[in-house]
């Protein structure tokens, strides 16, 4: 719940400081989100949070809440498929209910399946991305009534921390599989080269002659380059094998006589 004065300022700046650390560090992403969950209960006029994000397949999940009861209103509105906060991921705008039971019309199997001692009030902030909603981050009221503007603008920015964890954590993850990518190209190279290497002492061909042997190899036999090159340095196939297979492959002369 919000603190008064001096105690929610003080609150407010040891969560921004706390976030940004982790933001910096070596973080992990449910971590983060599970923090950013409990400091909206902290520093805002809500019971309890959640935060709802949509996997690679558009489907949405529960990726933090700040207690169980909270999780089951949105695993509710998730199997219901309607209520708050579905909206505002698909609207990609905020979804403002300071009475649940009001909208029994909007949202009736969702309002239906509520608890009659569950929450009262819902206000749903979108992870915003370029005019889309790749989440949101649900606040839930006890009691009925309307969030205050610098709670929902406070809100807001709470989400759009959210939204910046989650494009790191994604952008780190990518980074790291293109490094793996380029590093196993180039030990792939490095292979080839020694390939290269071996055929042309055995066979007593130019580097470009022998990559040509290689090459013509792999082709003939629908293999992997750097998977060939691999089993001649390995000495799992005889250079010669090689050497003998590319001749055979060679047409024979045309007799013009």
């Amino acid at each position: 719940m919000t603190q008064p004065g001096n105690s929610r300022e003080q609150s407010l700046i040891e969560a921004f400081v706390g976030l940004a650390d982790t933001l910096v560090d070596d973080y992990d992403i449910i971590d983060l989100l599970d923090r950013l969950a409990s400091y909206s209960v902290t520093l805002l006029a809500a019971d309890a949070a959640g935060i709802l994000l949509a996997d690679q397949q558009g489907t949405l999940r529960v990726l933090a809440s700040s207690n169980e009861e909270s999780e089951m209103v949105e695993l509710l509105q998730l199997q219901a498929e309607q209520g708050p906060c579905l909206d505002c991921v698909h609207t990609a705008a905020p979804v403002s209910v300071p009475d649940l039971t009001d909208a029994a019309g909007r949202w009736p199997d969702f309002v239906a399946a509520l608890d009659a001692g569950a929450y009262r009030s819902v206000h749903a902030l979108p992870l915003r991305l370029r005019g889309q909603a790749v989440g949101a981050l649900n606040l839930f009221g006890r009691q009925p009534g309307a969030l205050a503007d610098a709670d929902l603008a406070l809100g807001q920015a709470l989400a759009d921390v959210a939204t910046i964890g989650i494009l790191q954590e994604r952008a780190i993850r990518r980074s790291e599989v293109l490094s793996e990518q380029l590093q196993t190209a180039l030990n792939s190279r490095v292979i080839i080269e020694q390939a290269k290497g071996v055929l042309a002492e055995r066979g007593e061909l130019s580097m470009d002659a022998a990559f040509g042997r290689l090459r013509n190899h792999a082709r003939n036999r629908n293999q992997r380059l750097s998977q060939l090159a691999r089993l001649i340095v390995e000495g799992e196939l005889a250079p010669g094998d090689v050497l003998l297979a590319a001749l055979a492959a060679q047409p024979a002369p045309v007799d013009e006589r």
